[in-house]
């Protein structure tokens, strides 16, 4: 038994008391007054009593047993230890089964303890891959992005349900800041992983904070390679999260292809389980002006085709400009599997943006408070005043002017 561990697991094995010490999660001893004075084990009634002592030791006995056959399956589930042992050595007697009801208990309580840290030696254990719950949150609080939804959703569902990928999955973001990249980004993270962004297999590089300066850019090099074996090593399922990603340095970019590639090296470390996600403001201009040509046309955004936007959006991703993407051989061998466009918001996605800020808060809000909060935002182009220059990006700090 690891020594860190010896403070928390007698916590737990109060808890356990409690569990068995209550007779198995339904009988309650019937207590004591404070003037009852202490008895003996046997008192000298007579047979009767000798026959209650025995009775009250047997079942003494059994509940000990139950308590050890608590901890044993708490032991299994959280650390994955004593899962080999045979039930019968802890079975309290022939006719008893752990209760289901204990079972419960159970799971509640590994879960709750496995919430504040992890309960194996890597970080696999603490992968939940909850696609319903993505897609229920992306639904509900993604606005505007139909086909950031749509992609998103099926690609990732699809990747994580095949049993042996090619290579590892990589998305690219694009679009104006504040139209949900960094938003689902983080939301992939929170429903693939219990802890989140904070999770052992979930890794952050943003290009200007971490790799800030090109004339260290070699020490930049062998320290992301390093982090992303590292990752890998400990979580097969491992997600990087590339922000800003336009403004890495090409030669970053160029460093990382061999995690991206189609894996073909058998004695080495698998990284085809990998999740890689780039957000990049790249495209955001054409993506912009085919929203506005559709809204000319007098059609509706939902008629823009995934097939119809990414064409233009790798054409222009791969056009001269002193960008990380168009001057690195990352386009050019096809590592991105899919450049995820999303649209520029307009009028009524502000005010829903507004809606869940106020809800995020707990606060009371009014159909006029959301149209101000919309008011304060810049909208462009100059004539039609249509979209967001900002998308939603300062809409939770716009409704503390409404607070008292």
């Amino acid at each position: 038994m690891v020594q860190g561990r010896l403070p928390t697991r007698l916590g737990l094995a109060c808890c356990l008391l409690l569990l068995g010490g209550s007779g198995g999660l339904g009988s309650r001893a019937t207590p004591r007054g404070p003037w009852e004075e202490e008895q003996s084990p046997v008192a000298e009634g007579g047979p009767w009593d000798r026959v209650r002592y025995e009775a009250v030791k047997k079942h003494l006995g059994a509940v000990g047993a139950l308590s050890k056959q608590y901890w044993q399956y708490l032991a299994c589930k959280v650390w994955q230890e004593g899962c080999g042992e045979e039930e019968e050595e802890s079975s309290p007697g022939p006719g008893w089964s752990l209760p289901l009801v204990g079972q419960d208990y159970l799971e509640i309580l590994s879960t709750w303890y496995c919430s504040f840290g992890k309960c194996c030696k890597t970080g696999d254990c603490r992968i939940v891959n909850n696609i319903t719950g993505l897609e229920a949150d992306l639904n509900g609080q993604l606005h505007g992005q139909h086909l950031a939804k749509e992609v998103v959703i099926r690609v990732v569902q699809g990747f994580l349900q095949n049993p042996r990928p090619e290579k590892p999955l990589v998305l690219s973001f694009h679009g104006w800041s504040g139209t949900g990249k960094n938003f689902v980004a983080r939301m992939v993270a929170s429903h693939l992983y219990r802890d989140g962004l904070k999770s052992e297999c979930v890794r952050v590089f943003i290009s200007l904070f971490h790799f800030p300066h090109h004339k260290y850019v070699d020490s930049y090099k062998a320290q992301l390679k390093k982090q992303i074996s590292e990752t890998v090593q400990l979580c097969k399922q491992s997600l990087f999260i590339f922000d800003e990603a336009e403004k890495l340095h090409f030669s970053l970019l160029d460093a990382i292809k061999p995690f991206m590639a189609h894996y073909d090296n058998k004695g080495e470390v698998d990284y085809r389980r990998s999740i890689f996600l780039f957000l990049s403001n790249l495209g955001g201009n054409t993506i912009n002006e085919v929203a506005l040509d559709f809204w000319r046309a007098g059609r509706a955004r939902e008629e823009i085709s995934m097939e119809f936007l990414e064409q233009r959006l790798r054409l222009e991703l791969q056009e001269p400009a002193e960008s990380g993407y168009a001057r690195s051989h990352f386009l050019k061998e096809n590592l991105i599997d899919f450049f995820v466009p999303f649209l520029p918001l307009e009028y009524h996605h502000v005010k829903l943006c507004a809606r869940d800020a106020f809800l995020a808060r707990g606060l009371p809000y009014t159909e006029a408070a959301l149209d101000e909060v919309a008011r304060m935002m810049v909208f462009v182009p100059k004539e039609e005043k249509l979209f967001s220059a900002q998308g939603c990006k300062s809409v939770s700090q716009r409704i503390n002017y409404f607070l008292p």
